[in-house]
């Protein structure tokens, strides 16, 4: 039976403040190695027998990042499924069910959030396999991670009575423990931590939500009756999905199976596989190996007399002195210090940015398009000054502004202007003026990356002085 790959990648990573932003999330970072953590999901599938082109459900303002990524990895695409709204776990994979069971096929579904870490890819592939049977006779199966240290950060299974195929039933699901429960549960020996991975039938998933969502079936069903296509993208009808209730996985079904009410088993397969769903600061800093001292650091870093710390910099040097259980994060734009212990409490900074409506919540002074990037390098009252990197054969739209004017000096590359009726090229150390009100593009025909120095000036420097006349990527 054929096994598509479900790549779940909506979430906004807050926990991992400020590397993780909303609009940058933490599934989109190199968090621990030289690939993301999205594609380090998709390369783990490497080998796995009868694995078709994955499906991607994703937020739609990531959807231009997702595609790069893919494109970076050369990776299968069996479509990018796009969320209007963020609606939790259960609609999206009803998304994907619905999209992967369409003219009458009923492959497995293998069910993976897009920002966790497996270390011991082999192991992950033979709880896979280990699954497979108890998948395909119409069990929903999820991957219980054997633990190693009483976690009170996740959720735990039970594991219930073995079952012929291997797998064992699940006796109960429990919430996250306090320090004396999940020691108990350690040392008990049938006890897992939820992890958030299964491998079910398109059509069994479908038919447990009739039976304990209705509701979240009939808005999933309308919102992909009313699909549409653009490139790569599937867009979903948006009014009825912001009809459809928001619920998890494990709320929506998976709780329901141990009580036996319905015709559907639930199954668990253990998995010790190195995995950690990095979570906080704390689990990044467990998830990378460290020096003698306890220390993990990376960018340009000096710790002297440091003990137990995480450090990264991304920008300048950072130096740790005499300190321990620490966590100091700097990006261009902000500086995380926070004891270790306290990582969870992060929530409460990214909260009070919210509340002063402050950009270092969502955006980094970096920030991607779909044909490059653009970063800011100065400001003031009336003027602001960017780095813009155009990639080989893309281009901005066509645009003007209602209250700026642009001056562009091109430092790499070459550069395709057009200005109002005129289209001409521009070289390195060569620049021209874009006066307010004039229709203008920025375009890369070259094979290298094209990079510019913006300076604007005017009454009003926002983003959202953009009229766009044409744009190759489909936005307003």
């Amino acid at each position: 039976m054929q096994l598509v790959p479900v790549i779940l990648s909506g979430g906004a990573g807050t926990r991992l403040w400020p590397l993780s932003r909303e609009l940058y999330p933490k599934q989109l970072l190199p968090l621990v190695g030289e690939q993301t953590l999205f594609q380090q999901t998709l390369l783990r599938l490497a080998g796995l027998p009868g694995v078709a082109a994955p499906l991607v459900v994703c937020n739609e303002e990531h959807r231009f990042l997702i595609a790069e990524q893919l494109r970076q990895l050369k990776s299968a695409n069996g479509g990018i499924l796009l969320e209007p709204e963020g609606r939790n776990t259960a609609p999206a994979l009803t998304l994907a069910a619905l999209e992967a069971s369409r003219e009458g096929a009923d492959p497995l579904l293998l069910v993976m959030p897009a920002d966790q870490v497996v270390q011991d890819v082999a192991a992950f592939q033979a709880a896979v396999q280990a699954a497979r049977p108890a998948a395909a006779a119409g069990a929903i199966a999820t991957f219980g991670i054997v633990p190693t240290t009483p976690h009170t950060g996740y959720g735990y299974i039970k594991r219930g009575q073995p079952r012929p195929d291997g797998s064992h039933g699940i006796e109960r699901f429990v919430e996250k423990p306090d320090r004396h429960t999940a020691e108990a549960f350690l040392a008990d020996g049938g006890y897992f931590w939820n992890g958030g991975l299964f491998l079910l039938r398109a059509s069994v998933w479908l038919h447990a939500l009739s039976q304990y969502a209705p509701a979240m079936l009939a808005a999933c069903r309308a919102a992909h009756a009313g699909r549409t296509v653009d490139a790569d993208f599937l867009r979903v009808d948006k009014a009825a999905f912001a009809a459809c209730p928001s619920d998890s996985i494990d709320y929506a079904v998976m709780e329901h199976l141990p009580r036996g009410d319905g015709q559907i088993p639930g199954v668990v397969v253990p998995m010790a596989a190195g995995w950690s769903d990095l979570g906080a600061w704390s689990s990044v800093w467990e998830a990378h190996p460290a020096d003698a001292d306890g220390n993990v650091l990376r960018g340009d870093v000096i710790a002297q007399g440091a003990k137990n710390s995480l450090a990264f910099s991304e920008s300048r040097l950072l130096a740790l002195v005499g300190v321990e259980n620490l966590v100091v994060v700097e990006t261009a734009d902000a500086v995380l210090v926070m004891h270790k212990d306290k990582a969870q409490d992060i929530k409460h900074v990214v909260q009070r940015l919210k509340e002063q409506n402050r950009p270092e919540r969502s955006l980094h002074r970096r920030v991607f398009r779909p044909w490059g990037s653009y970063e800011g390098i100065d400001a003031g009252g009336r003027f602001q000054v960017k780095r813009i990197m155009v990639k080989p054969g893309a281009s901005l739209s066509l645009q003007m502004h209602h209250h700026r004017a642009e001056h562009w000096v091109v430092v790499k590359g070459t550069a395709e202007v057009t200005h109002g009726e005129d289209v001409f090229l521009l070289s390195e150390n060569e620049s021209t003026f874009i006066p307010l009100g004039v229709k203008h593009r920025l375009k890369n025909p070259g094979a290298i990356d094209l990079e510019i120095i913006e300076v604007q000036s005017g009454s009003y420097l926002g983003e959202d002085d953009i009229v766009r006349f044409e744009d190759k990527y489909g936005r307003s």
